[in-house]
């Protein structure tokens, strides 16, 4: 089936709390994601990049902050149809590109998913490393020490930015 529409990314709206809440559980069904709450997504809806096909939102995430120098890719979620379609690369790439313009030094991301974040140049670290994260969600989380995510970090001036070619490119270009 063909697909029809272009992508297109923008901030979410809090009017559309229900329809991340959607996206995100039925990820979440699949095991991909830790739960968040309806009221949780409307006070934070519009932390959100949505990519929308049409009228459809057919992917989100959120762009959490979790100190001056540190913000996350919270809820990475596609819809089950539009998936290995680049969609969910265009979100964390929008993501990089706003958390760079806040300021933020490294951009982090914790999932079950790693090679999907290791393609778009993020490493694998010890949790210990994302202090930020464990104090301010992983503590009082029911499944700490045991969720099975691995965390993932990229430096935001690392060769891998989207807004600008790797050094060794240019130069040998």
């Amino acid at each position: 089936m063909k697909q029809r529409g272009r992508i297109n990314l923008r901030s979410a709206r809090d009017s559309e709390a229900r329809s991340l809440y959607a996206l995100i559980a039925a990820n979440r069904e699949e095991g991909h994601l830790l739960p968040r709450t309806h009221s949780e997504l409307k006070l934070h809806a519009t932390r959100f990049v949505v990519a929308t096909r049409g009228h459809r939102i057919v992917g989100c995430a959120e762009l959490a902050t979790l100190g001056p120098h540190v913000a996350e890719v919270r809820s990475l979620a596609v819809d089950a149809r539009e998936r290995g379609k680049g969609v969910g690369t265009l979100i964390v790439d929008e993501l990089r590109r706003r958390a760079r313009a806040e300021g933020f030094e490294k951009l982090c991301a914790f999932t079950h998913a790693p090679a999907y974040f290791i393609q778009m140049g993020f490493s694998i670290v010890p949790h210990a490393w994302v202090l930020e994260k464990l104090t301010t969600d992983c503590i009082k989380c029911p499944l700490f020490r045991t969720c099975g995510q691995y965390a993932m970090v990229v430096p935001l001036e690392s060769p891998y930015d989207v807004d600008r070619a790797p050094a060794a490119v240019v130069r040998y270009a």
